[in-house]
């Protein structure tokens, strides 16, 4: 966004609104975190540092579009926290830059189970 006023030039850079549209995303409930893409491993799974991971945006002086790769958690309807995913990411952008979104485009690219949350958490070895 550029707003060129009598006391000089106001710009939001794609990091801004990529980390707005991350935040927004990870509060979402049913989103179990970002992904990472394919390039950079199977579904990698990030979270609070890097949250621009899993975010591809393109920022004009008025409007603004978002790519999203995600992963959702197992039993919660995929289209319902796809919606609210993209209402949450509007607003949050929206609110804070003043830029219009035209578009959150959202990918889901897995689905994480609670067993594997849990496993994750406590890797254990198996044998001793």
């Amino acid at each position: 966004m550029t707003e060129d006023l009598k006391t000089g030039i106001i710009r939001i850079s794609d990091d801004v609104v990529a980390t707005i549209a991350g935040l927004a995303a990870l509060e979402t409930p049913g989103i179990a975190a970002m992904s990472g893409g394919i390039s950079e491993g199977l579904a990698k799974r990030l979270s609070g540092k890097n949250v621009q991971k899993g975010v591809s945006v393109e920022v004009g002086q008025l409007e603004a579009a978002i790519d999203l790769r995600i992963i959702v958690h197992y039993g919660i309807p995929i289209q319902e926290v796809c919606r609210q995913l993209q209402l949450n990411v509007r607003e949050s952008v929206s609110n804070m830059t003043g830029l219009q979104v035209v578009e959150v485009n959202v990918k889901v690219e897995g689905v994480v189970f609670k067993e594997e949350e849990v496993f994750e958490e406590a890797a254990t070895p198996r044998i001793k």
